[in-house]
């Protein structure tokens, strides 16, 4: 029977992420009235914002009707409308809980959560039971099931009425045994940009999982047209967006300009809507040149961007894009090095090459090494940290380009006194290209990111560990 003395409350499983609420209903003479899905309500006891698409009832007449095990590529929420059913749900998602069983009765008090991968299964009660579920994806011939025979002896799954009186279908008595069950994969990353020196760390950081994909921009283009239908995107869970245009004199030019914004702005646009559109974290590596770097003090994430020359001006627009969708973290940089090349690498070059640089010391920052940022932002995926902006740079104190060349002319032990110090101004006089304009205080802010239980290497140390045993005399 009803119970319609309930509160809306939210009880955990053994199975991660399946979880059982409770709901009042309010009844009467006349029947009964429940809300059956109350996302304002529910999220702050847990549920997550799974986003639904297609509602469905399975209406059955007869007592002992009993359907299932099967994991579907999408989230449920389940309930009963009329009637009682015995419902078992076991764990077939790669890991550690892959086999794990739980089971409880539903009526109209009661709704449970289950999330992709979880094989989901009910005996009914009494007659005329309606089951109902609210799904996140719609049905696909393209998508990948899972399904345990209901007898199986491991799960061993204690049915209130015997599956041998029952009314079962043909298909569900012949699933496998969870020894040859095909377990359920997480749902894909997406790695873009892979072959720059962020990607490489990427790949470094993430490994070679099956669910994880890496693309160079000879791959995946963000810019072609058909974006949307180049992957089935329904299957990915989150997009790592490391691709750019980084040339920022370039980006002065004409032709530049049109690449900088294609791939700086309508790019991560697409990616935005794609995102939206398919339930999709997306990560995008962002810039210190947002900023025009006239503060005295380091920018936060709260800052107004005011960026200065082409590249900057692309950026920012990637970044407002990307703040569209609801699941996205921003991840702010600066001064990147990493495998390929780069500052530091020239300032080796130059010094094996007897050549004495001129160096700008008016521009102040910190280097940030490839390795800490895909860390970085391996952790703000791993521990699901509130989505928004976040800045992510070496740690440590502040530097110039021309204290950076010194220190790396004297950890190869090279004369630092070598490394003349100019101003911007001195350094490009006399250009015969397009040059961009550069942030003076590139300096990020990063209390966010340690709040987020992260820490910052220190820039110095991994500058003296990129470097090595390298030695130039």
């Amino acid at each position: 029977m009803t119970d319609f003395a309930k509160q809306l409350t939210a009880t955990p499983t053994p199975i991660p992420g399946l979880v059982v609420f409770d709901l009042p209903v309010h009844g009467d003479a006349r029947g009964w009235f429940k809300e059956n899905w109350q996302r304002e309500k529910m999220l702050p006891l847990g549920l997550p914002d799974f986003g639904p698409v297609q509602n469905n009832i399975s209406f059955n007449d007869q007592v002992g009707t009993t359907r299932g095990i099967h994991a579907e590529p999408w989230d449920k929420w389940v309930s009963v409308a009329t009637g009682r059913i015995f419902g078992a749900w076991v764990d077939l998602r790669e890991g550690p809980t892959f086999g794990v069983v739980f089971t409880t009765e539903l009526d109209p008090s009661r709704a449970i959560f289950v999330p992709r991968g979880v094989g989901n299964s009910y005996q009914t009660l009494e007659p005329d039971t309606a089951y109902t579920y609210l799904v996140n994806d719609h049905w696909s011939p393209e998508a990948e099931y899972s399904f345990l025979n209901l007898a199986d002896e491991t799960a061993g799954i204690p049915w209130p009425i015997p599956l041998d009186e029952v009314e079962m279908s043909a298909k569900d008595l012949g699933h496998p045994r969870l020894s040859d069950v095909v377990r359920v994969t997480p749902k894909k990353i997406l790695v873009l940009g892979a072959g720059g020196q962020l990607g490489r760390a990427l790949r470094s950081e993430l490994g070679e999982a099956p669910h994880i994909e890496y693309a160079t921009r000879a791959e995946l283009d963000i810019t072609r047209a058909d974006l949307a239908e180049v992957r089935r995107w329904r299957d990915y869970d989150t997009i790592v967006n490391a691709s750019a245009f980084t040339a920022v004199d370039a980006a002065e030019t004409p032709d530049g300009r049109l690449h900088a914004w294609a791939a700086n702005a309508a790019g991560p646009a697409a990616l935005a809507r794609i995102a939206s559109a398919h339930g999709i974290t997306l990560v995008h590596v962002s810039s210190d040149y947002v900023f025009d770097g006239t503060l005295d003090r380091p920018y936060t994430e709260a800052d107004a961007i005011s960026p200065l020359g082409v590249y900057g001006q692309s950026k920012a627009a990637g970044d407002v894009a990307v703040t569209t969708t609801p699941r996205h973290y921003i991840v702010r940089t600066s001064w990147v090095i990493g495998d390929g090349r780069n500052f530091i690498r020239t300032m080796v070059d130059l010094a094996r090459r007897g050549i004495d640089p001129r160096v700008v010391n008016d521009q102040t920052g910190r280097l940030t090494f490839t390795e800490d940022l895909a860390a970085g932002i391996n952790h703000l995926l791993a521990t699901r940290a509130p989505y928004g902006t976040y800045n992510l740079t070496g740690a440590g104190d502040t530097q110039t380009w021309a204290d950076i060349a010194r220190r790396v002319f004297e950890l190869t032990g090279t004369d630092p006194g070598r490394v003349t110090g100019v101003t911007t101004g001195e350094y490009f006089a006399g250009a015969s290209t397009p040059v961009a304009p550069r942030p003076r205080n590139s300096v990020l802010d990063l209390a966010r990111i340690r709040a987020s239980g992260f820490e910052p290497r220190l820039a110095t140390e991994l500058l003296e560990q990129y470097l090595g045993d390298v030695r130039v005399v």
